[in-house]
């Protein structure tokens, strides 16, 4: 877990710097140079503003947001079911893994070798790459910061307006941001079901970030544009959607299998 936040981390550095963090309040046109904006932010911007027009009304951009990041989702989708996967596959070898390190609990090279090597045969015995979930949030964050910029760049969002708020003025009656942290913890939440407490101590990066991603990203909802907040309520709702239909049949078949084992 330790380097998939780590990697996750290392890769929103790589990309702050390629997009340039003071290009966000820089408007996103046909005169926009660099392979960020040119490869990346300019096709979504031009997606959401496609959309918007199939609808010619002022609710046609917040229409837009919704339906370009379900869209986007969905095209996420294969990926977010492979990290799904990994995680719980992580989760499960919990306890074998701190087992394993008290057993090998010595600093010295000779033990730490084979606390190395007990491992490796562990994720190999259970079929666990600990690498795997790494790629889909190598694949997706680029696109998801690029999605941020498209919205947060897009001039023609201005002045419109979309169910009770304006797409570029934060929400007036601090909704969305609620709606935002809620959703992102309650998907955060839906992550870590089925883990006892033992495997939650062992793991206290999920724990803090079970708390402290809804508070940032609900900070952030307050004072940013409304189309982004909307943009995150809609993600996060299809990430906890996700989150049942894919985790809750696992939990169901190890809960069988468990059964099985027993009788």
């Amino acid at each position: 877990m330790r380097k998939k936040l780590l990697t996750a981390s290392a890769l929103i550095a790589v990309v702050a710097l390629l997009s340039g963090c003071t290009e966000v309040n820089e408007p996103i046109t046909d005169e926009s140079t660099g392979i960020w904006n040119n490869w990346f932010v300019r096709p979504l911007s031009d997606l959401i503003l496609w959309v918007a027009r199939l609808f010619d009304a002022d609710y046609g951009f917040g229409l837009s947001i919704v339906l370009v990041t379900l869209l986007i989702r969905l095209v996420l989708l294969p990926l977010n079911i492979k990290q799904l996967k990994s995680s719980k596959a992580m989760q499960d070898i919990q306890p074998q893994l701190q087992e394993i390190r008290e057993k090998y609990s010595s600093k010295d090279q000779q033990t730490q070798q084979k606390l190395q090597q007990e491992t490796m045969e562990l994720f190999q015995k259970n079929g666990v790459n600990p690498l795997a979930g790494c790629l889909p949030i190598i694949v997706q964050m680029p696109i998801l910061i690029a999605f941020y910029h498209a919205i947060m760049r897009t001039e023609a969002l201005d002045g419109h307006h979309f169910l009770w708020f304006q797409l570029d003025q934060p929400d007036p009656y601090h909704i969305l941001p609620i709606l935002t942290a809620a959703f992102t913890f309650l998907q955060q939440k839906l992550m870590m079901a089925g883990t006892s407490t033992q495997q939650n101590s062992m793991m206290p990066q999920m724990t803090m970030m079970l708390y402290m991603m809804p508070i940032m990203i609900g900070v952030f909802a307050f004072f940013f544009p409304s189309a982004l907040a909307l943009y995150w309520v809609v993600g996060n709702i299809f990430m906890v959607l996700q989150t049942l239909l894919v985790k809750n049949p696992m939990m169901k078949r190890d809960e069988a299998k468990a059964g099985g084992n027993q009788k």
